[in-house]
């Protein structure tokens, strides 16, 4: 039976791994383009601390996946998916090799085993929801232990955006969502799709998370900060929940010098790649890529049958 679904390469890995660079090499080789699987390159204007391809990478290799959404929108995994189901039917159509590259693992778990469908929403319910939290701060996260134990236990108490939707999701079903999400189990996958996540020692990652904060630095990241919190951008924007913008903030405001702003951001990063390499120790699909002597190109002639099969 012919299976007429996209074909879609990811390269995973946790951040500062090396999975750009990777998938800029095969694109070129392949005349292919990238799908960005990371939940914060998707903001207007977060570019230097989301590693965000270049204006010149992009205007080299088409890329996917970014900038789509104003920083005070919240993007679901569905609303992800919508977008890449639409960049892999449409690359599919062209005939163009698709790579999907990323480290966010619910986007991942998505592109992998498809989503649950979903529950409905109601907008004036949520305000109502957000309007009882800022009366008694706290009391989401009590209401979602209540309905949802699992949910809560889960959450964090000021993940106000998940908390709703749990709390939203049970007053409108009557259902809690984490059983949605657990009788679901992700089983059906919208696309024909292979997960290469690259693995490096934790100290060779150290370095290299260290020498990309440097050129993230060196790039104007605080800059960068500094204009969105100009342009009005409040620190509770979804989008100011990548990495280290909320660090440099507080910097901007005097609560933290250079030295102590740049070690934080270290251990916020390397708990952050410690969390990823969790996700994909337990992702059964996973095919480790060693990055050592030529695997750049190692990797290009194993994924090129299948990013190119036979007839195509």
């Amino acid at each position: 039976m012919t299976d007429d679904r996209p074909t879609v390469v990811c390269i995973g890995g946790t951040t500062a791994s090396g999975k750009s660079s990777l998938a800029m090499h095969v694109a070129r080789a392949l005349g292919g383009e990238i799908l960005s699987v990371d939940s914060m390159q998707v903001y207007r204007g977060f570019d230097v601390g989301t590693a965000k391809a270049t204006a010149a990478e992009q205007a080299e290799i088409p890329h996917h996946g970014i900038d789509f959404l104003d920083p005070r929108e919240y993007c679901s995994a569905g609303r992800f998916l919508d977008v890449a189901r639409e960049v892999a039917a449409d690359a599919s159509r062209r005939g163009v090799p698709l790579l999907a590259v990323g480290g966010t693992g619910l986007y991942l778990r998505a592109m992998l085993h498809g989503l649950a469908p979903r529950a409905p929403a109601d907008s004036t319910l949520r305000a109502e929801l957000r309007a009882e939290e800022a009366s008694a701060p706290g009391w989401m996260h009590a209401r979602v232990s209540e309905v949802d134990p699992a949910a809560a236990a889960r959450l964090h108490p000021h993940d106000l955006v998940r908390l709703e939707r749990a709390l939203e999701v049970h007053r409108l079903t009557g259902s809690r969502l984490s059983d949605l999400q657990a009788d679901h189990r992700f089983a059906s996958s919208p696309f024909r799709f292979r997960l290469h996540v690259l693995r490096r020692d934790r100290e060779t990652l150290r370095a290299r998370v260290r020498a990309r904060l440097d050129a993230m630095f060196a790039a104007g990241w605080v800059d960068e900060v500094r204009d969105r919190l100009a342009e009005g951008v409040p620190e509770d924007a979804p989008a100011m929940r990548a990495l280290g913008y909320r660090a440099i903030a507080e910097h901007l405001r005097g609560g933290l010098d250079e030295a102590a702003l740049r070690a934080r951001i270290e251990t916020l990063t390397m708990r952050f790649a410690k969390r990823q390499t969790t996700w994909f120790n337990r992702e059964p699909s996973v095919r480790w890529v060693e990055p050592t002597g030529d695997f750049a190109d190692r990797f290009l002639a194993e994924t090129r049958p299948f990013l190119r099969p036979s007839g195509r």
